[in-house]
């Protein structure tokens, strides 16, 4: 088995020295040191060297030493570190990865976790670890673990955290390689959750999983659609019940849980069949109230715990929601079909509650059926949370993924 531990070598060349052995103390078999710094000289021997990761990067070491620019010197690192992951794991030659360092040295590692695969091992033992790591971790199953002091040297703290590191690197690394069932056989379904269409995802998971097909759940809160978005592209989801549309708000209205403005793509690129609706795009989501932009103190707010705050969308942004929407599907080059749930979008878009609004859901679903294209829209007189929406929902994602078993080759016209 092979662990690729990566560190810049100038400044924690020690450091990497001490896990490389712990690891080998633990068993790892093959612990392959790719040195990924640059302006001083390494303290230790790298299994890949400094001109290996700045050649996979396009440039040589020399050129970025005689540049003299720390900042491009790591992006360039980064480059050329996860060029080289990606390639030794086309060739079945990674086993795990294991990164070190501070913010240089997490930006380098993770962006190397970030190009394999769900389910191999990634750890990194980082200075920043316990901030905001979304931008190391994205979409990926990214370990960070604190540092709690600098990695800089060994102590009675960095030897126990860095030990700890090796020890749990090494762990998921023998139990993948001893695992019988690395894989199912069940068709994989991605479908979208939030806590406000939570009833709707449960009743049409217990439809398609009694069809025979395994059902991953994203929570949209932005990384989740994100891992969807990636997930499909990487070929693993033979249908997507996308129910939660609300990163679209997000993304649109300038909310804290948007996906990124390819979400919504992934499955319309690979030609795979998917069944949307438009769950939660009544809500924008922001942080605790004082976290609210001043530009928004007018909008009607819904509190929905002291940490995340509601805005309802407005008719005028649901209408230009319901174009986004509607064009993405119109683009698909698979089978694709849209449900509209008419009493509601949401646990508190209904009649009684928070954010019921017939106007704002009539701009919605007038804008998806003025901008649709051929694709076949569905309106259905019930609330999305309702099992017959459910239940209508995953019978005809499974209606198309049988069709498409029998009839429809890959990369079929949409509709």
């Amino acid at each position: 088995m092979a662990v690729y531990l990566i560190g810049t070598l100038d400044t924690k060349g020690t450091e990497t020295d001490f896990v490389r052995e712990q690891l080998r103390a633990c068993g790892v078999t093959e612990v392959v040191v790719v040195d990924a710094g640059c302006l001083g000289e390494p303290q230790i021997v790298a299994d890949i060297t400094r001109e290996t990761v700045f050649e996979l990067a396009g440039t040589s070491l020399a050129k970025v030493r005689a540049a003299g620019d720390r900042g491009a010197a790591i992006t360039l690192a980064a480059r050329g570190v996860a060029e080289l992951i990606a390639q030794r794991h086309a060739t079945g030659a990674v086993d795990g990865v294991l990164g070190l360092g501070g913010s240089a040295g997490t930006t380098i590692a993770t962006s190397a976790m970030r190009r394999l695969p769900v389910g191999i091992p990634k750890l990194m033992v980082s200075t920043l670890a316990s901030g905001q790591v979304r931008p190391y971790v994205g979409d990926k199953d990214i370990l960070m673990l604190d540092a709690v002091v600098d990695i800089a040297g060994i102590n009675r703290i960095s030897r126990a955290v860095l030990g700890n590191a090796a020890r749990a690197m090494a762990g998921m690394v023998t139990l993948n390689a001893e695992s019988e069932e690395r894989t199912n056989d069940k068709p994989l379904i991605a479908a979208t959750m939030f806590g406000v269409t939570t009833p709707c995802i449960e009743q049409a998971r217990s439809v398609l999983e009694g069809a025979g097909y395994e059902v991953l759940v994203f929570h949209a809160t932005g990384n989740g659609g994100e891992a969807m978005e990636s997930l499909i592209s990487e070929g693993l989801i033979a249908g997507v019940l996308d129910i939660t549309t609300t990163e679209l708000a997000d993304e649109l209205v300038g909310g804290i849980l948007s996906a990124g403005p390819d979400r919504l793509t992934a499955a319309g690129r690979a030609g795979i069949p998917q069944v949307i609706s438009v769950g939660a795009t009544d809500m924008v989501n922001f942080g605790p109230v004082e976290s609210i932009p001043d530009e928004f103190a007018d909008r009607q707010f819904y509190v929905h715990n002291p940490t995340v705050t509601l805005m309802r969308t407005t008719p005028e942004e649901n209408g230009r929601l319901g174009e986004e929407i509607a064009r993405k599907a119109a683009a698909a080059t698979g089978p694709v079909k849209i449900l509209l749930p008419l009493q509601g979008v949401s646990a508190i878009d209904a009649e009684g509650q928070p954010f019921d609004d017939p106007a704002a859901r009539a701009a919605l679903f007038e804008s998806i059926h003025a901008h649709c294209g051929a694709v076949d829209v569905l309106e259905i007189d019930r609330h999305i949370n309702d099992a017959e929406f459910a239940t209508t929902a995953a019978t005809a994602l499974l209606d198309i993924l049988r069709s498409r078993k029998t009839s429809d080759p890959p990369g079929g016209a949409g509709g």
